[in-house]
C-alpha cells in the first residue's frame, strides 16, 4: 500500500479536519442555536463527505474512511439541529 510516513500524514490530516467540526457541533447541540448556520451549506457539505467516504471505501484507505465517517456524523448532527431549532 503506502509507506508509513504517507499514512501518518493522511491520518494527522484526517484527525485535524474532522476534529475542527467538534466545537461547532457541540455548540449547536448545547445552545440549540443554529440561526446563523446555512442549512444548504451543511447539506451540500454532507453530500460531499458522503462521496469522500465512498471514495475511501473504494480505495481502501482507513484514514479517509474513518475521517469521513466521523465528519459526516458531526455534520449530520448539525443538520438535525438546524432542522429542529432553525
Amino acid at each position: 500500500m503506502f509507506p508509513l510516513h504517507v499514512e501518518a500524514i493522511g491520518t494527522v490530516a484526517a484527525l485535524l479536519t474532522t476534529l475542527c467540526w467538534l466545537p461547532q457541533t457541540l455548540r449547536a447541540v448545547r445552545a440549540r442555536d443554529t440561526a446563523s448556520l446555512s442549512l444548504s451549506t451543511f447539506a451540500v457539505f454532507a453530500a460531499g463527505i458522503s462521496l469522500w467516504l465512498v471514495y475511501g471505501v473504494l480505495i481502501g484507505s482507513w484514514p479517509v474512511i474513518l475521517a469521513n465517517v466521523f465528519t459526516l456524523g458531526l455534520n449530520l448532527t448539525i443538520v438535525v439541529q438546524k432542522l429542529r431549532h432553525g
